[in-house]
């Protein structure tokens, strides 16, 4: 970690890249590592979890192997994101921000992901995914999960 706050140590706001790097490294930024940054950088540690805490990118514990994120803006709503999110909450047996006890998914929502016309979207790791409805969802969960 101290490798990764030299590589940005002269940089202007060197924080938020230090903790993606962090977060790409790891999966999740530790809260140990917070008193470190804060030293490292001059800041407060107070200031180091503020954005931490602030960016709903940073996890501060690690995520399961799958990440579902699903939209909950606007127009997705308008066209039954709420009934998706309710229907992956019940499958999975999770609420969104938990992972499952199995460590297999981690269901987030997000509000927009640049695919409005595609609605409800969602993303599941790093692929968008849209017109997606509580079977195509199942659909995706098992073949991704299973992998």
């Amino acid at each position: 970690m101290r490798a990764l706050v030299a590589a940005h140590r002269g940089d202007r706001g060197a924080l938020l890249p230090i903790l993606h790097r962090i977060q790409a490294e790891f999966g999740y930024v530790d809260s140990d590592v917070v008193p470190v940054l804060a030293a490292e950088l001059n800041i407060s540690r107070a200031d180091v979890h503020g954005v931490i805490t602030f960016y709903t990118d940073f996890r501060s514990e690690p995520a399961g192997r799958t990440v579902l994120k699903l939209c909950r803006a606007e127009a997705c709503q308008s066209v039954g994101a709420e009934q998706l999110v309710a229907h992956a909450e019940q499958v999975l047996g999770i609420k969104c921000g938990q992972t499952t006890p199995d460590g297999s998914v981690t269901l987030e929502q997000v509000f927009c992901l640049g695919n409005c016309a595609l609605g409800p979207a969602g993303q599941v790791n790093d692929r968008v995914r849209g017109r997606l409805s509580p079977a195509r969802l199942d659909a995706l969960l098992t073949e991704t999960v299973n992998r």
